[in-house]
């Protein structure tokens, strides 16, 4: 069942996935950076959370 939204909430979602994309950026920067395996790892781990996040964010746009 697919329902609209309105344009207050695609705004948002533009947003939302704007700055999910930010932190991506800048998460696998600071670990390409990183010299500490841990957290580097840590870091990897969050921009991947990241991504995840901003998919399930950009599914609502389907």
């Amino acid at each position: 069942m697919s329902q609209q939204i309105n344009e207050l909430e695609l705004q948002n979602l533009r947003h939302m996935i704007g700055a999910h994309d930010t932190c991506i950026k800048k998460l696998e920067t600071y670990a390409q950076q990183c010299q500490d395996p841990q957290l580097k790892q840590m870091l990897q781990a969050d921009a991947n959370d990241a991504k995840a996040n901003k998919q399930k964010l950009m599914s609502f746009l389907q």
